[in-house]
């Protein structure tokens, strides 16, 4: 982003977060003025369709092959079970949309191993769910940021995520909102990459 600015470039990158879904490009053209003091959200889709198979009754390994079989988890998956992806995309909203950079270590990170099927199945009988949940809350002048899993009641909108889809809540100043994205396809991605095309050859756009 320095690099971009010493240079009189744009640096986009729209589809490393909730694929083609504008969160960076909201900020601050669309919500000039305004600070952005927290967000959270379920960002990872391999841990959500890990959760959400499990919940069916298929063990951890099962559920992996199944979300390696839609196409949204790597053949060695453990960056996504072990929270680490999800804590990128927590540092990049973090540093762009807060302006605070801050770094991969600073986030308190906690994957999904240290659940198990029985608990997460037993949970949800119970009417609540497990999500890993990305959180980034400003503390005077940082940022505290952590990705873990999280015990929701069904009344909380990420609890109602089912397979590949993700959310986000921005707290501001002024309000607050959400966006949801439901379970994206490739395309979701390939429009994310073309606004940025777009916008790259059309700053306007």
């Amino acid at each position: 982003m320095s690099l971009a600015r010493e240079r009189g470039k744009s640096f986009l990158c729209e589809s490393t977060v909730m694929d083609g879904v504008p969160i960076f490009s909201l900020f601050p053209t669309g919500l000039p003025a305004v600070e952005l003091r927290s967000f959270s959200g379920v960002l990872n889709s391999t841990t959500n369709v890990v959760l959400t198979e499990v919940e069916k009754g298929l063990s951890f390994e099962e559920a992996i092959r199944r979300a390696q079989a839609l196409g949204v988890a790597e053949t060695d998956p453990s960056n996504d079970l072990d929270g680490w992806d999800a804590a990128v995309k927590v540092v990049s909203l973090t540093t762009v949309l807060m302006g605070v950079p801050v770094k991969l270590d600073q986030v308190q990170r906690t994957g999904l191993r240290e659940l198990s099927a029985e608990k997460i199945r037993s949970v949800r009988a119970a009417g609540m769910r497990y999500k890993l949940v990305c959180r980034a809350e400003r503390r005077g002048a940082g940022v505290e940021c952590t990705v873990r899993p999280e015990l929701l009641l069904a009344s909380d909108p990420l609890a109602n995520l089912e397979g590949t889809s993700s959310a986000i809540r921005f707290d501001l100043d002024l309000f607050s909102f959400s966006i949801v994205e439901h379970n994206p396809g490739i395309e979701a991605t390939a429009y994310g990459l073309l606004a940025d095309f777009l916008r790259a050859v059309r700053p306007s756009a």
